[in-house]
């Protein structure tokens, strides 16, 4: 039974006025009584995107045009920074102080001298070595789930009492806190988060956020000029710097970096593989996998942990994606009650279709390794332009487009300017567009058949293919007609053409993998896929298929062949997860914000991108292509399992506190998790494919 997340309201007490946490010695360790209480909601203060606005303890500055490319102010000077915490992160920020002059020192629990010298910072094994040195600023860059440990075991006494203290992690109202309550009231204070680590920043810093808040600047300007000078080395490197509250911080970033993190973990599990038919949105998918799968849970359970935020969003999640399964299973049953009790002639047609289209998915649904089999399959079709000279009336050919809508008028176009003869119909009237196009509009389907096009282009909606397929008139063409469909979905239309067309009909199965927006600047390097299904052996016949492919490949198309079967495994794989995440994230309403991830821009790409389809297009990816179930379900464990993980340690956390148990929340392992969800999924496969023999015995 799908397990349901506990109501936002019902994980929360009535919160405490500060901290957001109290200290305790064990870092993950809460209170008793108030081990899941979070501050209330309160308006976040206006965002200050500046280059250097520090508070008023801190004297005015002058924001550069391009602080990389100008001399550093004459106040600036060079500071001794200590690093605590030297691992991946530590020494990725310690590159850049170095290169700027800065003096860097570093300590940590593991033994990191080796890297430390490599790069020219001094290593202290002994914390106590590092203070007795008076660093200028110490650098917190240890794990949210380790800060307040190391923070309470730090040597305080032996820093200079105005010593400045910066963190660096992912959640700003628990550091602030944290450090409000910890540090003496002399040292001063700035919260910061970098929004770029090793990876996204591999290229360099400019033009990525810095975000921070002056917490506790002193009034005497040599703190203020330290301040200032610190903050200037990310302005240095081009970053774009964000001053807001932390706690206004925390607000996006449960947003832009949870939400990009736990769709990044969910799709991960399941383990999305390139495919010979990626479409754009797809990449960018791939793209979000492998830059959040480099970064630790422990970071991602921080995110979830210590961001009061957090909550609702993963609750809003839950629900965006529960909403999104119900109008698919909604419009499923209608159809079906329809079937069943409609006539018994439509309903046996649909058990018909549905078997056949069972038996052609077999194979694909009964393991991930017979997906292997495909790999080697799919060809390339090479274009030579020799071969196909678009000065030669010989290569025109007549082609009518049966549906003219936006994506009909999108390929007339192409056929048009390569000279080739257009006719259109459609049950709209798309007259004056067609003439706009040069097309040939006609409004009744006797007429345009009467033509004898060479080519039919079928270009009609999934939903309403079978009824304009039964509905043309056949007879009123030439026996030897090629008939081409553009669907989303293959099997579907293969199963359609054969059993309604004459078999003297020859047919062509593609699927362009773009339409007008991704498009519009050009076909070339997009997938264009097809399986000739059913090609007479005369050399017209041949040629004509040819040359209707040799559209595409001129244009710059990957040209892909490959069967209908093969098709749909890996469209279900990669179309359909696209189209359905860009449809859960579309219902949350996710909006820009001031310290947007690139992650987070992937998001709001997709979201772009797939909430220009209409619901119908992708409630025909969902109906009509036999894979598309086990993918929901396989997406649905996913997200299941992830939440499993969270809420499994947020439980050994409360458990600890309640029992005293001995047990280490931190070493709480994801493993039986994610093993759980692999053979939920490896059931749930094998299930389908028991189903399917059973269905087809």
């Amino acid at each position: 039974m799908k397990k349901k997340m506990l109501p936002f309201s019902s994980l929360h007490l009535q919160p405490p006025k500060r901290p957001l946490f109290v200290p305790s010695p064990d870092p993950l360790c809460l209170p008793p009584s108030k081990s899941l209480i979070f501050s209330p909601w309160i308006k976040p203060m206006a965002t200050t995107t500046l280059s250097l606005r520090l508070q008023s303890s801190c004297p005015s500055s002058t924001t550069k045009a391009n602080p990389k490319t100008q001399t550093p102010n004459p106040s600036s000077y060079d500071l001794k920074i200590a690093l605590i915490g030297f691992g991946n992160y530590g020494q990725f920020l310690a590159k850049t102080l170095i290169s700027q002059g800065h003096t860097v020192l570093a300590h940590s629990r593991s033994d990191h001298s080796l890297a430390a010298k490599s790069l020219g910072v001094s290593f202290f094994l002994d914390p106590h070595d590092l203070c007795e040195r008076h660093p200028d600023v110490i650098l917190l860059c240890t794990s949210i789930i380790s800060t307040e440990e190391v923070l309470k075991s730090f040597p305080l006494q032996r820093l200079k009492r105005n010593t400045l203290f910066v963190d660096v992690l992912s959640v700003k109202e628990f550091a602030k806190n944290l450090l409000l309550d910890v540090l003496p009231n002399d040292f001063d204070i700035i919260c910061s988060h970098p929004m770029f680590g090793p990876q996204s920043a591999k290229h360099g810093w400019d033009g990525l956020y810095f975000v921070y808040e002056n917490v506790r600047i002193g009034n005497e300007e040599n703190r203020a000029s330290r301040c200032k000078t610190f903050l200037e080395i990310f302005e240095r490197e081009g970053c774009k710097m964000v001053e807001m509250s932390c706690q206004e911080h925390d607000k996006y970033a449960a947003e832009s970096q949870f939400l990009t993190h736990t769709i990044g973990r969910v799709l991960e599990m399941l383990k999305l593989e390139s495919t010979p038919i990626n479409t754009k949105g797809y990449e960018s998918l791939l793209d979000l996998v492998e830059n959040t799968s480099g970064d630790s849970f422990d970071l991602y359970y921080g995110l979830f942990m210590y961001n009061r935020n957090v909550l609702e969003m993963l609750d809003r999640l839950d629900l965006a994606f529960e909403d999104l399964r119900k109008q698919l299973f909604g419009r499923l049953h209608e159809v079906v009650r329809k079937q069943l009790f409609g006539n018994a002639e439509s309903r046996k047609v649909l058990q018909e279709n549905y078997s056949k289209g069972h038996l052609n998915g077999a194979a694909a649904l009964s393991s991930r390794s017979e997906s292997v089999r495909f790999q080697g399959s799919a060809r390339t079709y090479e274009y030579e332009a020799g071969n196909s000279s678009c000065s030669d009336d010989s290569s025109k050919l007549k082609i009518a487009i049966v549906g003219f809508g936006n994506f009909g008028q999108f390929l007339a176009k192409t056929f048009v300017q390569q000279g080739h003869t257009v006719l259109a119909y459609s049950r709209a009237n798309y007259s004056d567009v067609s003439q706009k196009l040069g097309v040939s509009y006609f409004s009744n389907a006797d007429d345009l058949c009467e033509q004898h096009p060479e080519v039919v282009v079928l270009c009609t909606s999934i939903l309403s293919t079978e009824k304009i397929i039964k509905s043309l008139p056949f007879q009123r063409l030439k026996r030897s007609t090629l008939f081409v469909d553009v669907l989303s979905v293959k099997e579907f239309p293969r199963n359609l053409f054969l059993q309604h067309l004459p078999p003297h009909f020859d047919i062509l199965c593609t699927h362009p993998m773009f339409g007008p927006e991704s498009g519009k600047n050009g076909w070339n390097q997009l997938a264009f896929v097809f399986d000739k299904v059913r090609i007479g052996s005369e050399g017209s016949r041949v040629s004509r298929c040819n040359k209707f492919l040799d559209i595409f490949a001129r244009e710059g198309c990957r040209m892909v062949e490959m069967s209908c079967a093969e098709h749909d495994w890996h469209a279900a794989g990669s179309q359909f997860i696209t189209h359905t995440m860009g449809r859960v994230l579309e219902k949350l309403g996710l909006e820009s914000t001031p310290i947007n991830t690139k992650g987070y821009e992937t998001l709001l790409n997709l979201v772009e991108n797939t909430a220009g389809d209409s619901f119908d297009l992708y409630y025909g990816l969902f109906m009509y292509n036999v894979n598309a179930m086990e993918q929901l379900e396989r997406l649905d464990l996913a997200f299941e399992s992830l939440k499993d993980q969270l809420f499994g340690r947020l439980h050994g956390v409360l458990r600890k506190q309640l029992f005293g148990s001995s047990e280490n929340p931190q070493e709480l392992s994801e493993e039986p998790s994610v093993a759980k969800f692999s053979q939920n999924s490896a059931a749930l496969v094998s299930s389908s494919s028991d189903t399917l023999n059973a269905e087809n015995n």
